[in-house]
């Protein structure tokens, strides 16, 4: 293969080899099946680890894309802006909580906040709209509950450390960031044009189902790879050594850190991935992995660094990566 073909290798060429080589083991499961590679009993257990993981997400990844391609195209920014009181502490809370009533997932809420932003919400509201968003909406909490229906108080511990988290970086951006992190660009005329047209209710309503369309393929390659490797973690690692990691009291958490920033996951899909690791890891390396995932992961890093400064970026992560796990464990002590 060219040296230059490797370094454009797409992510599209990934998923479809992987889909493309787990259809082959699903319709010739004998090409695998000698105790050497891999028993016939542990495809079996894989297949049907993956497919309950992806039948229980698809609901709620296509409700969640439906949701917030409407208010996407039909809720004017206007009216969220204007919902952001002058006062800072109220600002803040008023933003940690507009995720309710706007339900956005992480990948479009990130362009939102942006255009926000340059029509005039405060920096401080605009980040703790975009980490708090992905969490607290009702299709998140949904999924949630239905994911961890045995364990209800995963559902509160998600929703409450989401807030709570984006309330101290809000906070923190508030008090220490003086200069605008903002990337030099052209948005602003996007974003005059954009409020100078009318488009029809039909256009709107075509464009929502593309918006749609167009998130769920996006996000549903990054399910399918996210629920495989979740169901080869939970077949082909030995138990004994997920035990070691998942109940380790600072390794479950690194371990479900970097998990979730690789997956990538919709927030509308990761409650279900995380609910197959019920019984080897512990509930608050689980609330780690729930959280910490929907507000940064690999992805969100991209889009956040075509938005704002490399060092904005950077103390934004770091924040995350520091105060979940914190607010994790601490949680754990009064619940589990």
């Amino acid at each position: 293969m060219n040296p230059k073909s490797i370094l454009h290798w797409k992510p599209e060429y990934t998923f479809i080899a992987v889909l493309a080589f787990v259809v082959a083991m699903a319709l010739h499961p004998e090409w695998l099946s000698t105790d050497v590679i891999v028993s016939a009993a542990r495809l079996s257990t894989f297949k049907t680890m993956l497919i309950s993981i992806v039948l229980e997400t698809i609901p709620f990844l296509l409700l969640g894309v439906a949701v917030s391609s409407l208010m996407h195209v039909y809720i004017p920014e206007a009216w969220i802006r204007r919902l952001i009181p002058k006062n800072p502490l109220l600002g803040i809370v008023t933003a940690s909580l507009l995720g309710i009533l706007f339900p956005v997932c992480e990948c479009g809420l990130i362009p939102v906040v942006r255009r926000l932003m340059a029509k005039g919400m405060p920096l401080y509201a605009g980040v703790v709209f975009m980490l708090s968003g992905p969490v607290v909406n009702p299709v998140v909490y949904s999924a949630t509950y239905v994911a961890f229906r045995s364990r209800q108080e995963m559902v509160y511990a998600r929703m409450g450390l989401a807030v709570a988290v984006a309330l101290a970086i809000g906070l923190i951006v508030y008090f220490v960031v003086k200069r605008n992190p903002i990337r030099e660009s052209r948005e602003s005329m996007r974003v005059t044009f954009n409020v100078l047209r009318t488009p029809s209710r039909t256009s709107k309503f075509n464009e929502a189902m593309q918006h749609a369309g167009s998130e769920f393929f996006d996000m549903g390659k990054y399910l399918i790879v996210g629920s495989i490797l979740a169901a080869l973690i939970q077949t082909f690692v030995p138990r004994s050594e997920l035990l070691a990691i998942g109940q380790g009291a600072y390794t479950s958490h690194l371990f479900m850190m970097g998990f979730a920033y690789i997956l990538s996951l919709c927030s509308t899909s990761d409650a279900f991935v995380a609910s197959s690791f019920l019984g080897t890891f512990s509930a608050s390396s689980l609330l780690t992995f729930m959280v910490f995932g929907p507000m940064i992961d690999m992805k969100g890093t991209l889009m956040l660094l075509s938005v704002f400064k490399a060092k904005f970026v950077v103390l934004i992560i770091a924040l995350v990566a520091i105060l979940v796990p914190l607010g994790s464990l601490l949680v754990g002590t009064f619940i589990w």
